[in-house]
């Protein structure tokens, strides 16, 4: 049976307090890519009680997303937005889902992401990454911006890490590693990444600026 709104947010209050569950359920997040880190990113938030996930991605779910990202194999063929919002209703039923289906570039991200008030970038490109990070930081100075960068291979986990570019602008990762190397993406250490991000969004929203 599912919770009521009430019962679900009562349970998340117990574990984080009043206070705390206040700013999360109250936050806008948007999720830019919901690959393998954008995909685990949105679920961990959506757990935590983000009142409102704005989810965005162009594609669909592929046969060789699954080592990592966060689909089902029935899932494959479908559009990642379509499918993550399934996923994420059916965790936290109560968080707003606003899925856009969209490439996004620097003539669209000022008037898709004006209304949200943590950026999260997930991409897979790294000039897709640049173009959104620098985007941002130009049209957006007011908001945080948090982004992930190496976390191919099977190299320790402890070396990714989260550290504070800018005022407001956060980037998590090894810095280093890359799939072009032939390393491969794993789950369990793109996971590793994906914590970080949504952590760091988390402590930001809390108000714990400093990494």
């Amino acid at each position: 049976m599912i919770p009521t709104e009430t019962e679900f947010f009562n349970a998340l209050t117990e574990r984080h307090g009043a206070d705390l569950q206040k700013k999360i359920t109250s936050a806008k997040v948007a999720v830019c890519g919901l690959g393998g880190l954008g995909s685990n990113i949105a679920i961990a938030l959506a757990r935590a009680g983000i009142g409102r996930l704005h989810i965005i991605d162009f594609d669909k779910v592929d046969v060789s997303n699954l080592n990592r990202q966060q689909y089902s194999a029935e899932q494959v063929g479908i559009y990642k937005t379509v499918a993550m919002t399934a996923n994420l209703k059916a965790i936290n039923p109560y968080c707003r889902i606003i899925p856009e289906t969209v490439r996004l570039d620097e003539n669209n991200i000022p008037e898709i992401l004006g209304d949200d008030d943590i950026i999260c970038e997930a991409f897979d490109k790294p000039e897709a990454k640049a173009v959104l990070v620098n985007t941002v930081l130009e049209k957006f100075p007011e908001k945080y911006i948090v982004s992930g960068s190496g976390m191919a291979g099977l190299n320790s986990a402890n070396t990714i890490t989260t550290r504070q570019v800018m005022k407001k602008f956060y980037l998590c990762g090894d810095g280093i590693s890359d799939v072009s190397d032939g390393t491969g993406l794993f789950l369990s250490r793109v996971m590793v990444c994906a914590g970080h991000q949504a952590n760091m969004i988390l402590r930001i929203i809390a108000g714990n600026l400093n990494v």
